[in-house]
């Protein structure tokens, strides 16, 4: 089969979609498709489509739907359509009614579907290869962020944590990821000046990010909306222990039991947090045990099997 494979970001821009993307093809390559990676549908051949992002997507969705309306047609719920776009947006309420197929990329992303809508919805976890440990620092407790600068990640809340710190704590907060703003490259100078716990490196390739992440003792996820965080699951599969916002989104990819929740936006509770996770080895102890069964969902294989058995279905009930 021919596929589309439709994404709002390719490879060079280093986030999770890009990476869902490029995984995604992998996978249908591997299953005998042929695919076409592209920012938008060209209107060239092809006997299947796939689009992340049901608005940044819609114009090929709808292109192709009027084109090809009896070819399946997949679309695949980020964070901003789940939380934002799909309550307000006529185009991504749109892109969910053309669909032959929804995905949402963890259990709690159904529950922002109509009941019309999550008929037709499946659950696939992304997935990441597992890390052997690394060693990690003695003279500090290393905490990492990773995220792109910008508002719906809430970048800067573990560098105000860090303020609320005990002169006796060791650590050390590195913050991977690019100002997609000057505000935010202001802001992220500012923090900088003014948190010398907390370090901001940049953007990183995504090699390099996963080996950051694996030599940390923890990360933190504080973001306001999240599809499926893909820095998430790339902890747990690296044996990183994870303090994430209470969001949907993340208790989609945690659990709902999961001890290592803070209120979005809650600085205080955060630092709170992140203190006992460096003195309390039962509360550390416990994340581990908690992340570690949740990484079978985020196995390739896993993944793999779901992706490739969606085309199937999605081809033989259009």
């Amino acid at each position: 089969m021919h596929i589309a494979l439709v994404t709002p970001y390719l490879p060079a821009a280093r986030n999770g979609n890009a990476h869902t993307a490029v995984r995604w093809a992998r996978f249908l390559r591997a299953a005998g498709h042929r695919v076409d990676l592209a920012l938008e549908w060209d209107g060239a051949p092809a006997d299947a489509m796939v689009a992340l992002h049901a608005r940044r997507s819609a114009a090929s969705i709808r292109r192709f739907a009027a084109r090809h309306p009896g070819r399946p047609l997949v679309v695949v719920l980020t964070g901003t359509d789940l939380y934002r776009d799909i309550c307000t947006d006529a185009e991504a309420q749109a892109s969910l009614a053309l669909a032959h197929r929804l995905v949402v990329l963890q259990e709690r992303g159904l529950d922002e579907l109509a009941p019309e809508q999550g008929a037709k919805a499946r659950v696939i976890y992304q997935s990441a290869p597992r890390l052997k440990p690394r060693s990690r620092p003695v003279q500090h407790f290393e905490v990492c962020v990773v995220a792109h600068l910008r508002e719906e990640k809430d970048p800067f809340r573990a560098a105000y944590a860090t303020a609320r710190l005990p002169p006796a704590s060791r650590i050390r907060v590195r913050h991977l990821g690019e100002a997609l703003s000057p505000e935010m490259a202001a802001e992220a100078r500012r923090c900088a000046a003014a948190y010398p716990r907390w370090h901001w490196l940049g953007g990183l390739g995504h090699g390099a990010a996963r080996q950051r992440i694996a030599r940390s003792h923890l990360m933190v996820n504080s973001s306001r909306m999240e599809g499926g965080a893909h820095v998430i699951l790339e902890a747990v599969t690296a044996g990183v222990p994870v303090l994430a916002s209470r969001i949907p989104g993340n208790e989609g990819m945690l659990g709902l039991d999961y001890a290592g929740y803070f209120p979005l936006g809650d600085e205080g509770a955060l630092a709170q947090l992140m203190r006992r996770a460096e003195v309390d080895a039962a509360f550390y102890g416990g994340l581990m045990r908690q992340c570690a069964a949740r990484s079978p969902l985020f196995e390739p294989a896993r993944e793999r099997a779901a992706v490739q058995d969606l085309i199937i279905e999605a081809s033989r009930q259009t």
